[in-house]
């Protein structure tokens, strides 16, 4: 059968655990596109089936500023030789590799930018690596005709700074009906707690925590990996917390939703450690959402709209022990409005997300 066109996509991590690359790539591979997906082999994964090509770089280096630059080579030479007729770079760190190869091939060239990747806690506090990578935009972006972002802030943003129009199509899952709790994550009657996400700075990990001791019949469960897990593992065993913190490690996306059913309050606190962050809204936000699950989250512009409109959480501030522990106390305790959560699944599902990445997708070929 003829495809309506070769997209290679490409990204840094390691493909499995990426919803985002998944969602893109299948709805592209839906509508009869020829996918390849581009990743690295920066970690070990599980094994992973998708209806799409997937190619794993191989790198000897497997995080920091190395990594990026060895994984940009490889991919540059990796792209020279790759049949297709369009190239989507997923944020900053492949951009490069994508723009050098595809201006060099005369090939169609589009962006998929997540985040404000010089902003991002790892880089905002770093000045050289920081000004390397607003460099790498400020030479790249400008010539930027197709592509699209995550939240409107960010697409306000790259506006003033690059003059570039970049549509907005946000990390929201699939339409799915709501199949009530499960017990996939069972802790006898304590209400659970859910964080899902990187362990990483900046995410308020630490904070819920810290209030655990002040809060009564529940229990703070952590799903992912990432910086900061060891130290967080060593904070709850000085704590004596060991029976009321779990960390459950990395979790494949398409196994997640069990485990989210099975909570009764989700948690996105964030630092503002930069304008990423700032402007962030992170994909759990409508993961929480879809499963019923009333989030807990930092009052910044992008999220707190979301909660304000449509009422499936809580916004707060700051983040003393005390307080927090009383706020979620009293989330805990109030009856879900399960209407609430219908009529947002209704707006926020990824089968509205996808027509306008479908339409700068065919706009780029």
């Amino acid at each position: 059968m003829e495809t309506k066109g070769r997209i290679i996509i490409t990204v840094t991590n390691n493909l499995e655990g990426d919803q985002r690359i998944n969602k893109v790539a299948s709805s592209l591979h839906n509508q009869g596109y020829d996918i390849t997906v581009i990743g690295s082999q920066s970690r070990e994964c599980h094994p992973y089936s998708r209806p799409y090509k997937t190619k794993r770089l191989p790198v000897f280096f497997k995080k920091g500023f190395l990594f990026y630059g060895e994984f940009n080579i490889r991919l540059f030479f990796k792209l020279l030789f790759a049949p297709c007729d369009l190239m989507l770079a997923n944020d900053t760190d492949t951009v490069a590799a994508v723009y050098l190869a595809s201006k060099l091939r005369r090939k169609k060239f589009a962006v998929d930018l997540h985040e404000l990747f010089p902003e991002v806690p790892e880089v905002v506090n770093r000045p050289f690596v920081k000004s390397f990578w607003t460099k790498i935009e400020d030479i790249i972006f400008p010539h930027i005709k197709h592509g699209y972002t995550v939240c409107q802030s960010i697409a306000d943003y790259y506006k003033k700074r690059y003059g570039i129009n970049l549509g907005v199509v946000r990390n929201i899952p699939n339409k799915k009906a709501y199949e009530g709790r499960n017990k996939k994550l069972d802790y006898g009657d304590k209400k659970i707690i859910l964080y899902q996400g990187a362990v990483n700075i900046g995410r308020g990990i630490e904070w819920i925590i810290d209030a655990m001791p002040l809060i009564d019949n529940a229990v703070f469960v952590i799903i992912g990996n990432g910086d900061i897990k060891a130290e967080m593992e060593r904070k709850v065993q000085e704590m004596q917390l060991n029976d009321r913190v779990f960390f459950l490690g990395h979790m494949p996306f398409d196994k997640l939703s069990e485990y989210t059913r099975s909570a009764d309050l989700g948690v996105c606190l964030l630092k503002n450690q930069g304008l990423s962050y700032y402007f962030s809204l992170p994909n759990r936000v409508f993961d929480y959402m879809q499963q019923h699950v009333p989030l807990l989250a930092t009052d910044f512009p992008e999220i707190a709209n979301i909660l304000r409109t449509h009422g499936t959480g809580v916004l707060i501030d700051h983040y003393e022990p005390q307080y927090l522990a009383q706020t979620i106390q009293q989330i805990l305790d109030t009856p879900i409005d399960h209407e609430k959560y219908e009529k947002a699944c209704e707006q926020f599902n990824w089968e509205n997300e996808e027509k306008t990445m479908l339409n700068i997708i065919q706009s780029a070929l």
